[in-house]
């Protein structure tokens, strides 16, 4: 797989909430180290998503922010 993404983050997939339109993914990718993704559902079905499988948690943003109350 080649891609422009530099922030490419291997993990093990610990948690999936399926919904009929977006599906949550939770990918451990370190001890008590954890990040979420939201996709499709029709992605999720196409990738054969499962738990305890590994996957790549890849990370491309033009920009990010901070906020505070």
């Amino acid at each position: 797989m080649k891609i422009s993404a530099r922030n490419v983050l291997n993990g093990k997939i610990v948690k999936i909430v399926k919904g009929p339109v977006s599906t949550e993914v939770t990918l451990e990718i370190a001890k008590g180290v954890e990040i979420v993704a939201s996709i499709t559902t029709t992605s999720a079905e196409s990738l054969k998503l499962t738990e305890g499988a590994q996957a790549y948690g890849l990370i491309k943003a033009s920009s990010v922010m901070i906020g505070t109350d």
